[in-house]
């Protein structure tokens, strides 16, 4: 049996490319200031703190779900260090907010969190009753219906 023969041929960009970084050229690409980067990490810290609180969830707590310290979190709450794209995704997850919400400058200092995560008692128990089986999360969602029916 007789093997084709083939060679590895590299991008025809990988060249032009390797010569912009060594000619320097990425350093003319705008970079945020050092003080734009900390406020910007401040910002995002008060939002985490803000939707941490408002479902009544200790740092401890928030650590365990992101996998890092107590400590760690009360870094990123205070801006000294950044959120990692990984934390970001189970920071979303678990206060059930997009990633825009949690980076967007727009809310900045009026942010609040939606209105069905200002009540951490209510959100604790949609919690739990998703970690239930099937049957039981449709016969409570009856039950919630019902009630929720007469009060419409």
């Amino acid at each position: 049996m007789k093997v084709k023969e083939f060679s590895v041929t590299t991008n025809p960009w990988s060249a032009e490319i390797a010569s912009y970084t060594r000619r320097g050229l990425e350093r003319h690409l705008p970079r945020p200031s050092s003080e734009t980067l900390t406020s910007r990490r401040k910002q995002i810290g008060r939002r985490i703190r803000a939707l941490r609180q408002s479902q009544g969830m200790a740092q401890a707590r928030l650590g365990e779900i992101l996998g890092i310290d107590q400590s760690h979190v009360s870094n990123i709450e205070r801006g000294v260090r950044s959120v990692t794209i990984q934390q970001l995704t189970k920071l979303s997850k678990s206060f059930r907010v997009s990633i825009d919400q949690i980076l967007d400058a727009r809310t900045d200092e009026a942010f609040t969190p939606p209105r069905s995560l200002r009540s951490g008692r209510l959100l604790r128990r949609l919690q739990r009753i998703e970690d239930l089986p099937v049957s039981q999360q449709r016969a409570i969602l009856k039950i919630l219906d019902g009630l929720l029916d007469q009060h419409a």
